[in-house]
């Protein structure tokens, strides 16, 4: 008798089952619900602190729901009592960046409203293991099941996003061994998260260190002066994802993260990258390995060898870039922007200093950015083998 079947996933283990998540949800009547209509929430509803409102930024995570929140009053989020979730829910987009998936975590807020580009759902825990859910759709195959029901028409959607939901097929283990599979991953994903928060701890750490040499302890004889006094940042050039050469040099163009990777790099590292065009037009980061600078400006060793103390600095002053950004349909950021900015014109003797005692903070970001990648990709390989019974998990 084969210890396999096949379903349209491919082959998983004989002794799993096959369900629909209407069957695999809790008995509540609200297990699966969609975010409140958009006339419901408004800007001026958002208050400073209260229940959160989880918007697509916040699943752009590992794992759990994280970052900036708008809120809302308790009795406003008592009006949209069918949009609120809970810790252990899964939350998705059925609208925008659709595929996107996370949970609720159990340590932070009692409760939470999910935007008009939400749904939830809340599991029976009999029947499954919500984070094994999560990984299924996390995988492969699970974000085949949500995206095989986009719609083809304007704006990326799920079509009848309820009822979609509620047809998607999942393996189902038995209970003890989703527990296995979840822990698993979800240890990879913890390391990777620890090794992700040291690293803002470290950035912080110099960005205190800075405030505390330059700001609190400026010196009367340092005179105000611009950026370009000191340095000149340099444009990137151009390159589309057509033109790109996949390889192991990440893109730097307007966005957040690389819009792809290349086979080559016009930079050398450590690099300091500022976003020159669209809504993130000014937006800071360094890179430990070379990039190509495509729609950014870069400063790294061939333009100064203070990288460490312009960054810190740059991260500092953010808010000031995003308000030098030009241009009302396509904002931009050039090098003359940056230049612009005004800095003390410190001795280079305290900036060498500065620069000395944040480099080990930094080489601990770079070894730490190394062991996620190779985290990343243990956890990414194994991923699509455990949800397929390919590789096997021992239980006690």
């Amino acid at each position: 008798m084969s210890e396999w079947k096949e379903t349209d996933f491919g082959k998983i283990p004989i002794h799993w089952d096959l369900k629909k998540i209407i069957n695999l949800k809790s008995d509540d009547k609200r297990a699966i619900a969609m975010g409140p209509f958009g006339s419901n929430i408004k800007a001026e509803n958002f208050v400073e602190s209260g229940v959160p409102v989880i918007r697509g930024t916040n699943l752009n995570y590992a794992k759990f729901v994280d970052g900036e929140f708008v809120f809302l009053t308790d009795e406003k989020a008592d009006e949209l009592i069918g949009s609120n979730c809970k810790a252990g829910d899964l939350v998705f987009t059925h609208r925008g960046t659709i595929g996107q998936v996370g949970l609720i975590p159990s340590n932070k807020y009692p409760r939470y409203v999910i935007s008009q580009s939400g749904m939830k759902l809340t599991v029976n825990p009999e029947l499954i293991s919500n984070e094994f859910l999560f990984y299924f759709f996390k995988s492969e195959f699970g974000q085949y099941q949500i995206l095989k029901y986009e719609s083809q028409v304007g704006v990326p959607s799920i079509s009848n996003p309820l009822t979609s939901l509620k047809e998607i097929e999942v393996p189902v283990p038995p209970l003890p061994e989703q527990t296995a599979i979840a822990f698993v991953l979800s240890s990879l994903d913890d390391k990777i998260d620890l090794l992700h928060r040291q690293n803002a701890t470290l950035e912080k750490m110099a960005e205190t260190l800075f405030r505390q040499w330059f700001v609190e302890e400026a010196k009367e004889e340092w005179e105000m002066g611009r950026l370009g006094d000191l340095i000149q940042p340099k444009k990137g050039k151009n390159i589309t994802k057509s033109e790109a050469v996949d390889g192991e040099f990440p893109v730097v163009a307007g966005g957040l993260e690389p819009s792809c990777y290349h086979n080559q790099s016009n930079t050398k590292s450590p690099v300091i990258t500022v976003s020159a065009s669209g809504a993130n037009a000014g937006f800071v980061r360094l890179y430990n390995t070379p990039v190509w600078s495509s729609d950014s400006s870069y400063i790294d060793e061939t333009i100064t060898p203070y990288v460490y103390f312009f960054y810190v600095f740059l991260k500092i002053n953010q808010d000031l870039l995003f308000d030098k950004q030009e241009g009302s349909a396509q904002p931009h950021i050039y090098p003359s922007h940056i230049m612009e900015l005004e800095i003390l014109n410190y001795q280079e003797s305290v900036i060498g200093k500065f620069e000395n005692e944040v480099k080990p903070m930094f080489q601990k970001i770079k070894s730490n950015q190394t062991q996620i990648r190779t985290l990343t990709a243990l956890r990414d390989t194994l991923l699509p083998k455990l949800m397929s019974g390919e590789v096997r998990v021992k239980m006690n």
